[in-house]
């Protein structure tokens, strides 16, 4: 323990913003459960979203392997972040141990996390409500980031999650709204140096906002949190305006 200690870096606030970054980013990453049947560690690919709080949620089918693992034992793990070029151990990612929650299907927690799950996965409205998919919310409890070569930290949970000051509804106003801004996203993301790709807004948050185009995805992350909707309207406008 000792040893594994001196090669962990303290962690700071970019290590816990590079953390944030890889896991929001991701459109699908990697899930690991422990299969029911021989107890191996199974790992497949999930599309993932992202709850307001900042807790990863995927979709699911009772009828897949993975289901089964996450329904006997609630430990999972997530693996977030793409190789680029060269050595695909020089780039950053992160391994999210997580405590799985299933969410029912009459909850209003189950509204909120649909409307924001096809906001990122618009074809999964195909099979969204069919009666064997459920979704799942993935509590991170603990994380492990290497953020490229001599660059490991130790996360907690806490590290990855904020909590709601404003009333989530105000939120998914805010969503619907900037979905019928395709002007205002555009001009954000020339200010961001993204180019000129048909860019639209996607997932906002109190940490920050999706730029999508087609099937890229970019998070931008706020500089610090915003607590109100309307503290992301005046940000983007300042933002567009500069």
């Amino acid at each position: 323990m000792a040893e594994q200690a001196q090669l962990l870096r303290p962690t700071d606030d970019e290590a816990r913003e590079l953390a944030r970054t890889l896991l929001r980013s991701a459109r699908y990453m990697s899930l690991g459960v422990l299969d029911p049947v021989t107890g191996f560690p199974s790992v497949s690919r999930a599309l993932t979203a992202i709850d307001l709080d900042g807790v990863p949620v995927v979709l699911v089918s009772a009828l897949s392997g993975h289901t089964k693992g996450l329904k006997d034992d609630s430990r999972c793990s997530l693996l977030a972040g793409e190789p680029g070029k060269g050595d695909p151990l020089a780039h950053a990612r992160i391994t999210v141990f997580c405590e799985a929650q299933p969410v029912a299907r009459d909850s209003a927690i189950h509204q909120r996390i649909r409307a924001r799950f096809l906001r990122r996965h618009a074809k999964a409205q195909l099979y969204v409500d069919f009666p064997d998919f459920r979704f799942y919310r993935l509590a991170p409890v603990q994380a492990s980031l290497n953020g490229g070569f001599g660059r490991a930290y130790a996360l907690g949970g806490e590290d990855l999650l904020f909590p709601l000051t404003a009333d989530e509804s105000s939120w998914l106003k805010l969503q619907n709204e900037l979905a019928e801004k395709p002007l205002e996203a555009a001009n954000f993301a020339h200010r961001l140096g993204l180019g000129d790709k048909n860019w639209r807004f996607g997932l906002v948050d109190p940490a920050g906002i999706d730029l999508v185009s087609s099937d890229l995805l970019v998070r931008h992350e706020f500089k610090h949190r915003l607590d109100l909707p309307e503290d992301v309207i005046h940000y983007i406008c300042k933002q567009t305006k500069m």
